[in-house]
Parts: structure tokens; C-alpha cells; sequence
């Protein structure tokens, strides 16, 4: 079985990439495969990544409430028939906005000071229970 391959990407307006970046190294030296954006992405842009990638988790970092657009970007991932493609959100997330974002299909959010470790076996068992409904 080939690893998790993870789409790590920002976006929205929100420029702060600190966060991610760790994320995205711990991933990839973790022995997933990582797909890293820079900031500043659109929705469509992520979508299009995401399905040319066949990414099994789409991981979103929020600093500066971009989070608020990632019901746009479930419902766009649902319209291009990629709703088995898992999305976390990590970084600062008031608690209502979190409700939020799980009731908009989010699997998981991942507040600041959340084990990297933590993060990575979420990301396995998402692409475990992505893989196993789609073998």
C-alpha cells in the first residue's frame, strides 16, 4: 500500500505559512507523500490540485479566519464529486467556528499546540477509512 498523500495549502488572504510548513515536513518525513501550496489559494485551485493529485486529505491552515471559506471548499469538493477526500483544519479556531466547520463535513480541527504526532495518525486513519470504502 502506497503512503497517505496529503494536500497541505492555505487558503484565502491569510499569509501566515509558519504552521504549515512544519506540517508539511513532519508529514513528509513521517513518510507520507505531501503536496505543499504556498499561500493565497482559491478554492478552485485546491480542487483542481487535489483531484489531479488524488490526494487522500486535504490539510488547511487558518491564522486570520480563512478558515470561515472552508464550507465553500467542501461544498466545491462535493460539486467535483471529491467528498471522499478527507479535510482537516488547523491553526486558530474559536470554538463556535469549529462547530461550524464540522457540521460543514470537516473530519477534524487541530488547534495550536496539537501534537504533530497527533496530526499524522489522524491523517492515517482518514486515508485508512478513504481507502477502505473506495477499494
Amino acid at each position: 500500500m502506497h503512503p497517505p498523500k496529503v494536500l497541505v495549502t492555505k487558503i484565502g488572504l491569510d499569509g501566515h505559512d509558519r504552521g504549515s510548513r512544519v506540517v508539511a515536513s513532519f508529514l513528509r518525513d513521517a513518510g507520507m507523500e505531501v503536496v505543499y501550496t504556498p499561500p493565497w489559494q482559491d478554492i478552485a485551485a485546491v480542487v483542481k490540485l487535489a483531484m489531479e493529485e488524488d490526494v487522500d486529505v486535504i490539510g488547511v491552515s487558518s491564522l486570520a479566519t480563512d478558515h470561515l471559506i472552508v464550507p465553500k471548499l467542501m461544498r466545491a469538493l462535493g460539486a467535483a464529486g471529491l467528498e471522499d477526500i478527507a479535510v482537516i483544519v488547523g491553526g486558530i479556531v474559536p470554538d463556535a467556528d469549529e462547530a461550524m466547520l464540522l457540521e460543514a463535513g470537516v473530519a477534524r480541527v487541530f488547534h495550536p499546540g496539537s501534537a504533530l504526532e497527533e496530526i499524522a495518525a489522524e491523517v492515517v486513519r482518514l486515508t485508512s477509512a478513504r481507502r477502505a470504502v473506495n477499494a
